[in-house]
């Protein structure tokens, strides 16, 4: 079995570490329905087009300020597309399964909930609109893209 809290984030093949949360690795395929003549028995279901969900990055509000950068060239309309992966690691920090996406950008940024009565860690998130994913486990490649 493997754990869910051993990842690292890879942007234009740079690793962006220090994320404590990654959301948004779901693919889904419409269906179209199909009523064929004379036959009444079932219905065909055929698939139509896959959709993906956008990527949520979150990570402790620091310093460091790349992804508030990128998410800044969006809002003045000079947005760069980049490729990425979120790799799972095992518990001897061997890469076990990984999610390559392609052409994204952030689409939205949320700062930390600010609350004087909380000792809480400040959180940033970033979404990311990607074009598809593809899944590589132990060295085989499942393609959603």
């Amino acid at each position: 079995m493997l754990s869910t809290f051993r990842f690292v984030v890879e942007l234009d093949g740079l690793i962006v570490g220090g994320f404590s949360e990654v959301s948004g690795l779901e693919a889904q395929t419409d269906v179209e329905e199909y009523q064929e003549g004379g036959l009444n028995s079932f219905v065909h279901r055929l698939p139509k087009g896959t959709k993906y969900s956008n990527i949520v990055l979150k990570r402790g509000l620091s310093a460091e300020s790349s992804l508030w950068n990128w998410y800044a060239g969006v809002i003045a309309g000079k947005f760069q597309r980049k490729s990425g992966a979120i790799i799972m690691r095992s518990e001897s920090s061997i890469e076990v399964c990984r999610w390559n996406f392609f052409g994204a950008y952030p689409v939205k940024w949320d700062g930390p909930q600010l609350n004087a009565t909380r000792s809480e860690v400040a959180i940033e998130s970033l979404e990311l609109a990607h074009n598809g994913f593809k899944m590589v486990f132990n060295g085989l490649a499942k393609v959603f893209r």
